[in-house]
């Protein structure tokens, strides 16, 4: 299946961008209908958050939905500096930032460039799952695109792995000889110990309280939202596996293509250590997980 190229702007004034996601602008709105799905588009400005396919980036300001949960954030020296390098990737200057870096107040906005999309998320948000481009296109608005390794190279998506700025995350509609090209980029980031990786505990994290999480040190971002919202709940880490096999992510595992229906398959805690027992770039999640 192809991709809809959807020329347009990107903007960040107002809102609260990361690093893999912000808000944008179609310049043919008539274009949306030619992805599965409605994207959730801002009635005064025709706005839609996007969904960057393939990475995940340190999160910034992440609330889970649990009855009086707060926001939380991981490591910011990295979900950060992931967010600083995505805009000025895309060609966004000047960005202030309002207090405590909640909303961004100024900068050079509305800065072309164009995404590759197939679908959005789901229907509860409506973000369309996209390859990210600064610049223009080749080809014409709403033109049918086959996506090569080549084209997905000059991605934000893939810069941001490259630098060591986002981990790999695949979901089942992510096309394996793009998700190869993710891989490699990963291997040659984390042995380059660039970005996050100097500082990476995905294989095991002491969580002797949440600040191990938020200001100490990087891990997946999954697990991360997993077991924030674990916390919220009142939950304990003698009790986070539990907690992951009723969450239901389903998830396969590579390169036995061995498939679970829970994220404790590849949980290990023991004692207050919390990590994944496999490199993340093996894990192709279910696409509503």
């Amino acid at each position: 299946m192809p991709f809809t190229l959807i020329k347009g702007t990107f903007h960040v004034v107002g809102y609260s961008p990361d690093g893999d996601s912000v808000k944008f602008k179609a310049a043919n709105p008539a274009n949306w209908k030619k992805i599965e799905g409605r994207p959730k588009l801002s009635k005064a400005k025709n706005h839609v958050q996007l969904r960057f396919e393939g990475i995940d980036a340190l999160e910034t300001h992440y609330r889970p939905q649990v009855q009086g949960g707060v926001t939380e954030h991981q490591p910011l020296q990295w979900g950060l500096g992931a967010c600083n390098f995505m805009l000025a990737t895309l060609g966004i200057q000047n960005v202030k930032w309002g207090p405590k870096k909640g909303k961004v107040v100024q900068a050079v906005d509305g800065v072309q460039g164009y995404i590759l999309t197939r679908a959005v998320d789901s229907n509860k948000y409506g973000r369309p799952v996209s390859f990210v481009y600064a610049g223009a296109a080749p080809e014409k608005d709403g033109a049918e695109v086959h996506l090569t390794p080549q084209r997905l190279k000059k991605s934000v998506n893939y810069k941001l792995v490259a630098a060591g700025h986002a981990y790999p995350t695949y979901y089942q509609t992510l096309f394996p000889d793009l998700r190869r090209e993710f891989t490699l980029a990963v291997k040659r980031a984390r042995t380059a110990k660039r970005g996050l990786w100097v500082a990476d505990k995905m294989a095991g994290v002491i969580y002797a309280s949440k600040k191990a999480i938020t200001d100490g040190h990087p891990i997946f971002p999954k697990l991360f939202r997993r077991l924030i919202e674990h916390v919220q709940k009142g939950g304990t880490i003698g009790k986070f596996k539990q907690f992951l096999k009723d969450k239901k992510d389903g998830v396969l595992i590579l390169p036995d293509a061995h498939h679970t229906d829970a994220l404790d398959y590849v949980v290990k805690v023991k004692g207050k250590r919390v990590g994944l027992t496999v490199l993340p770039e093996n894990l192709v999640f279910d696409p509503q997980g």
